[in-house]
């Protein structure tokens, strides 16, 4: 496995304000805080030595401030708070491995607790592999700080200078006699200094590492092996009450009619009533019992009318009927022209075209939505898996009219987020509902039907694409005819579903068109893992191979060609992102040498390349498979080349490259969602299935540790994978892939 890094990190350049505050019994605590203007400071007053865990138990130890991220006990127990949600991407335990190594403190003697949803931090969100990025600076300067100030209260103490002691391991040490103190011993005396400024702060060289970089398991494991209650789904408040909510099968629909007095009547059932929706909360029937069983049964034997609207008559087939009329017109809107594609595509020596289709996509998380929640004397406080809870508090606060300072969230570790938890529905239906009930607690569990067809879904869409080549085999030209969704519109396209002017090829080709025509949809749309590159990177990386083929060049070195020297492109327009051709080049090499590119193979085997840039992140990914003469697919190995930057949890990062891909294959091959009726087909993992264990094939991941900014892990591995697959396919049975998912199409060859 490679792993370089060859240059000093940088910081991360922004304003901060650190501060020091001393704990009851001498311990120390160290708070940070970021912000912009007269924002960057926030009052801190009594901090209790330990985080409570719940609302109550933070009013009872006075005005709790949790925006201190490390804690030290007299003891030196060292407690970490991790601040963002977490989903599985690791970032509970990578974001305190940073702190912790700046410190100085002995992976294995910290403790990490999560926190809840605090102004006081920025960037409390799970969702687009910002995490690292945001952070990494900040947490190192954090770390340091407490590490300076540690060593301070030790010179101090000794009277000697600073510079003769060291830290390492939680004690600091007098290099010249000897002498050592642990931090908690430490503690009180640091608690009594100032802060000194980050400029004169010194971080560690990443070749002392002695934490990041290295196999770090995760913090939740254990808790998460011997069923630990973690989860949202998992959330018990005394006095609980249980609830389902049923909207309509058809997205806006509204209630007419329900049997709410008959269910009422029902043994556990509480209570039963409609909700009209509007401001975000969509109109549906609460039922409230005694536990989810009884909840769930009563919803079985729910009688509703409801009024569909006008959106009934919505389907894939009209979809797809009006999908082909727009590639027969020229596209609704111009997103990019460069040069002259018509003269480009007149004058070259072969073209390639095709039209190119991919389906809605539900996120299908393992932890269906749900939700905890209680009003009582004006205040709501909510148990929540959100990847975003911020946004949740402002939505809770459009749709139920309640001031913001009266709404507290505490963050649930998720059962699997991938975009879908940054919609916030089950959150305020929750709310909505303990709402009403104005005093108990309420959890809110959605079925697996409902989680389903209730979703917030990747976007489909079709390319019309034609390119050319010339007689060297360079690309000359590229038109990318894109229709997509919106929203009730077709005025602009839902969440996901736009292609940056600046998405490659663009920069890369001299003529390059892309075009955007949009379908109006009620089908309410969302991010889903890599949004927007999850599904449009199968279709250009798909493409390049056929210009490839027709060029009768090899699919690798026809894109180190197309990447050309090793430069930064920059980006263009006010979104515009710079691209580097090294680092693409670099990931496409590695996973060519690591996959053995180019081996001789029979027909019926095949190896498939393809790269994309994402989420900051360059990866690259070889598949190898095997497809029978009756067209039985075989996905052998796959192969990732990854470019993120210095790693900081080695262990996360195999989890992250490893899961991705597998994510990536499964939605290729087997997953579809469509809509009949205005409603979605799709309802369990019977009509929706997902890869098994058996049919999953061996994954390898290799990194270039780039001595630039780490970025994010939790997306850029999953857009290739699906193109590389496809591409093997081809390799090995001659046969285009055009049309996702895999399972629906003829791969027998002869």
């Amino acid at each position: 496995m490679k792993t370089t890094i060859t240059e000093k990190q940088p910081l991360v350049a922004r304003r901060s304000f650190i501060k020091v505050t001393a704990l009851a019994g001498g311990g120390f605590m160290l708070g940070s805080y970021f912000g912009i203007g007269e924002q960057s400071a926030v009052a801190q007053t009594t901090m209790p030595a330990t985080m409570p865990t719940t609302q109550s138990a933070r009013n009872a130890a006075g005005d709790f401030a949790p925006s201190a991220f490390i804690r030290i006990s007299p003891s030196g127990v060292v407690t970490i708070i991790s601040k963002n949600p977490e989903i599985g991407q690791g970032i509970k335990t990578s974001l305190p491995m940073i702190i912790a190594e700046e410190m100085e403190v002995p992976w294995e003697s910290v403790i990490v607790e999560q926190a809840p949803l605090n102004g006081a931090f920025t960037g409390q969100v799970a969702g687009g592999s910002t995490a690292i990025p945001s952070n990494y600076g900040r947490m190192r300067r954090l770390g340091a700080t407490a590490r300076t100030m540690l060593i301070t209260a030790a010179a101090q103490t000794w009277n000697v200078p600073a510079e003769e002691c060291i830290a390492e391991d939680g004690v600091v040490v007098h290099t010249t006699s000897g002498t050592r103190a642990t931090y908690g011993e430490l503690a009180a005396k640091a608690a009594t200094l100032p802060v000194p400024d980050e400029k004169s702060v010194t971080l560690k060289e990443p070749k002392d590492f002695k934490i990041l970089g290295k196999r770090i398991g995760g913090v939740d494991n254990i808790k998460i092996a011997t069923g630990a209650a973690l989860f949202g789904i998992d959330q018990q408040v005394p006095d609980l009450l249980y609830a389902t909510y049923t909207k309509c099968p058809v997205f806006g629909g509204k209630v007419s009619s329900a049997n709410v007095d008959a269910i009422k009547k029902m043994r556990g059932v509480r209570d039963a009533f409609v909700l009209e929706g509007g401001n975000g909360l969509g109109a549906g029937v609460a039922i409230v019992a005694d536990s989810t069983w009884s909840a769930f049964k009563a919803q079985q034997k729910l009688q509703i009318t409801w009024d569909n609207g006008d959106k009934a008559t919505h389907s894939t087939a009209s979809y797809t009927e009006q999908a082909e009329a727009f590639a027969k017109a020229s596209p609704q809107k111009e997103v990019a022209k460069v040069g002259d594609v018509d003269a480009a595509f007149a004058s070259a020596a072969k073209t390639a075209e095709g039209m190119y289709f991919y389906p809605h996509l539900s996120h299908a998380t393992l932890e269906p939505q749900n939700c905890t929640a209680q009003f009582k004397d004006g205040a709501m406080h909510i148990w929540a898996p959100s990847q975003n809870p911020g946004s949740a508090q402002d939505v809770v606060v459009k749709a139920l009219n309640i001031p913001k300072d009266k709404i507290s969230i505490d963050m649930t570790r998720i059962g699997g987020g991938f975009g879908r938890r940054l919609m916030h529905d089950f959150v305020v239906e929750a709310a909505a509902i303990a709402q009403k009930l104005n005093g108990p607690p309420v959890k809110l569990t959605w079925t697996r039907e409902q989680d389903m067809r209730h979703d917030y879904y990747r976007v489909g869409g079709w390319h019309k694409l034609k390119g050319a080549v010339d007689e060297s085999g360079k690309v000359v030209a590229w038109s990318n005819h894109f229709i997509t969704f919106g929203e009730n519109s077709i005025d602009r396209a839902g969440n996901g579903a736009n292609v940056g002017a600046d998405e490659f090829p663009n920069r890369f080709i001299p003529n390059y068109n892309l075009g955007q025509s949009i379908i109006s949809s009620h089908v309410p749309l969302g991010f889903w893992r890599a949004p927007g590159s999850c599904a449009y990177a199968w279709t250009f990386q798909s493409f390049i191979d056929e210009l490839a083929h027709a060029a009768g060049k090899d699919p690798l070195e026809f894109r180190l060609t197309l990447l050309g020297e090793d430069r930064e492109v920059p980006g263009s327009g006010g979104r515009g992102r710079p691209y580097s051709a090294t680092r693409a080049k670099g990931v496409l090499k590695l996973a060519a040498d690591k996959s053995g590119w180019g081996k001789t193979l029979p027909r019926g085997q095949g190896q498939g390349i393809a790269f994309h840039f994402s989420h900051q992140g360059y990866v690259a990914v070889v598949a190898d498979v095997t497809v029978s003469k009756e067209g039985e697919l075989k996905v052998n190995r796959l192969t990732a080349g990854v470019d993120v930057g210095p790693i900081i949890n080695l262990s996360g990062a195999e989890n992250q490259v490893h899961g991705s891909m597998i994510d990536g294959y499964s939605a290729a091959l087997l997953q579809e969602i469509t809509v009949a009726g205005g409603q979605v087909e799709q309802g369990n993992f019977h009509n929706y299935p997902l890869l098994r264990m058996p049919d999953s094939p061996a994954v390898d991941a290799h990194y270039i540790e780039t001595a630039k900014e780490p970025t994010g892990l939790g997306e850029p591995a999953l857009p290739p994978t699906a193109p590389a697959i496809c591409n093997a396919i081809f390799a090995a049975t001659g046969k285009r892939i055009r049309s996702l998912p895999l399972s629906k199409q003829d791969l027998t060859w002869s």
